[in-house]
């Protein structure tokens, strides 16, 4: 009987360090160098996803989350109907785009976590990592988040001398628990 009380002492201890954050708003963005200095920046909508984190228990925490690769805006109709194309987002085919963690660990600065992400881009996964800020305030936080990304690794477009490899990827998503 000691063993029970002490199991389910256990089971919910585990659930109260375990902090489940509900996403209530989302931004994905993301600039790409072009020639002559300029850029194209864009981003991307429906986010869903999941969000597991107490910045105590970094063991527990997990995030998850999809946007839809159709829903592409650069603020230019015909250049997003090029982005939905096989040769760049092949939407059709790979209509969602994920992330799902695989480990969190402190970063150096105030507030900063490094979270290890497993991104799926049409048919290829790659581990990144992204330093994220974890900014709480009562039951509401923010997750913010940039990375580099080369585009040429997820078969999005082909080497060009007018556009860099290079996309940098700004995530910031707005919860309560």
């Amino acid at each position: 009987m000691k063993h029970l009380f002490v199991i389910i002492f256990l089971c919910f201890s585990t659930i109260s360090f375990s902090q489940n954050w509900k996403p209530i708003t989302a931004s994905v963005t993301f600039k790409i160098k072009h020639a002559l200095g300029s850029s194209a920046d864009g981003s991307f909508k429906n986010f869903s996803g999941t969000i597991i984190f107490d910045p105590n228990n970094l063991a527990t925490a997990s995030m998850k989350a999809t946007v839809d690769a159709k829903t592409i805006d650069t603020g230019l109709g015909m250049r997003d109907k090029e982005m939905k194309d096989k040769e760049y987002f092949d939407v059709e085919k790979y209509p969602k785009i994920s992330m799902v963690s695989t480990k969190f660990e402190k970063g150096t600065k105030p507030n900063e976590y490094i979270g290890y992400f497993n991104l799926t881009l049409k048919s290829t996964t790659k581990n990144i990592k992204i330093p994220i800020i974890f900014t709480q305030n009562g039951n509401q936080a923010s997750f913010k988040g940039s990375c580099a990304l080369n585009r040429i690794e997820y078969g999005v477009g082909e080497k060009s001398s007018l556009l860099s490899d290079t996309a940098n990827l700004t995530i910031v998503v707005n919860t309560q628990q």
